[in-house]
């Protein structure tokens, strides 16, 4: 792959991911502060990419990858997207934000697809040069988080207006992209292609069936980190809370860059088990600072275990249905794996953790609320460490027959138990 082509890919991942980092680690603060929201309808606008998640297929499996150039659709939902992340910065009315953030949200986890099919019809080593690519995502992440904790507006709106800036420059970005044509524009896709249910069938073998559940049950209290980690920074007073939570980033670049050594010598099950354990202690650090143990090393290891807490669940997870899939059911299996983990199981837990958070308010006096951290942080620890043990004893990754049996012929996935 030429340098050139390499930079302009690099410029496409940073602003992707900024987008998405300039408003969604910090909403929660806004919503609760500024715009006093309730938990309920906070853990509802953190679902939003969750429904997005879900019904954005339609218009990649269904419309994009038959009828239009990746560059030319990806301009369209990022010029759309930033007329709503403006319209969203100036209501002050939940329903009308609500909506115009679903709107948005489907509309931009189609682009997050959309990116990727891109770089991968232009890398000449897709296995070296994708993961590349994709480490400027990380980067752009960081650095949106580092400005909106800079700048001190975790509270406003300004974090929606500047996305919906870059998202407008991403826009007219994507208009320079390489051409990248639509391959099925002769074939028919189904339904449950776009949504990657062609996969179910792989449901027969225990290993898989139990993975895919673990993956649902986990993202449920994993929810909880994302809808309030930064409303309890701010809450506690730890100033630049957005900056300081970009270490989470970092980590996850320092991980992903190792996982061909932790793979090599762990093996998928245990990956896959300690990514759960990373959950059920960061948790229980939060809980720890929250009950008075408050020793900052707590809240920035808690932070620091992101790398852990994603790559080896989620980035060994979509190993892991690459390996286990055959061929012809590997991009359904990963879509059906999208659908389950950030689309149902990120729904569902952004809703439980807003009535959660809503149930732990503590009333001031001078009108202001405060929350009941400890209760807030134990139950998904306590949540994420029941779905680790029922993984440990139910998931044994020895369905040696998993291929030959799924794909109608002769095939062997090695195992890594």
């Amino acid at each position: 792959m030429k340098t050139s082509l390499l930079v302009r890919l690099w410029v496409m991942a940073f602003v992707q991911y900024a987008i998405w980092g300039l408003w969604y680690v910090t909403m929660g603060t806004y919503l609760t502060r500024t715009l006093h929201f309730s938990g309920g309808q906070v853990g509802l606008a953190y679902g939003t990419p969750a429904i997005g998640a879900m019904i954005s297929p339609f218009l990649v499996g269904l419309v994009a990858d038959r009828f239009f150039a990746a560059e030319r659709i990806l301009a369209a939902l990022h010029l759309m997207g930033a007329g709503l992340l403006y319209f969203v910065s100036t209501t002050t009315s939940f329903p009308a934000f609500y909506g115009g953030l679903i709107a948005h949200t489907i509309g931009y986890m189609a682009t997050l697809a959309l990116t990727n099919t891109l770089t991968l019809r232009h890398v000449t080593n897709p296995g070296r040069q994708f993961p590349l690519v994709m480490l400027m995502g990380s980067v752009g992440w960081i650095a949106a988080g580092l400005v909106i904790g800079q700048a001190e507006v975790e509270a406003a709106a300004t974090q929606f207006q500047w996305a919906a800036l870059a998202s407008a420059a991403m826009g007219l970005y994507c208009l320079t992209l390489p051409p990248t044509p639509p391959l099925n524009r002769e074939r028919s896709t189904t339904l449950a292609e776009a949504l990657g249910f062609d996969a179910l069938r792989l449901l027969r073998h225990r290993s898989f069936a139990v993975f895919l559940l673990g993956s649902f049950l986990i993202c449920v209290p994993l929810s909880f980190y994302f809808s309030w980690t930064n409303v309890f920074l701010n809450e506690i007073g730890v100033k630049h809370a957005a900056s300081k939570m970009t270490l989470g980033q970092v980590s996850d670049v320092t991980f992903l860059l190792l996982m061909p050594f932790f793979v090599g010598r762990l093996g998928v099950k245990r990956m896959l088990l300690l990514g759960m354990l990373a959950w059920t202690v960061r948790f229980g650090l939060f809980y720890l600072y929250a009950t008075g143990l408050t020793w900052p090393g707590l809240l920035y290891t808690g932070i620091a275990l992101h790398g852990i807490c994603y790559d080896f669940f989620f980035v060994m997870g979509r190993i892991y249905v690459d390996r286990r899939a055959p061929e012809h059911l590997r991009a359904t299996a990963q879509g059906l794996l999208a659908f389950v983990t950030l689309g149902t199981g990120m729904f569902v837990g952004t809703w439980l953790s807003g009535l959660l958070g809503e149930s732990s308010v503590v009333p001031r006096t001078d009108g202001t609320v405060l929350h009941d951290w400890s209760r807030v942080w134990i139950i998904p620890s306590m949540m994420s460490g029941a779905v680790l043990l029922g993984f440990a004893l139910l998931f044994r990754d020895d369905d040696r027959e998993l291929v030959e049996v799924a794909s109608g012929h002769v095939g062997y996935a090695p195992t890594d138990s």
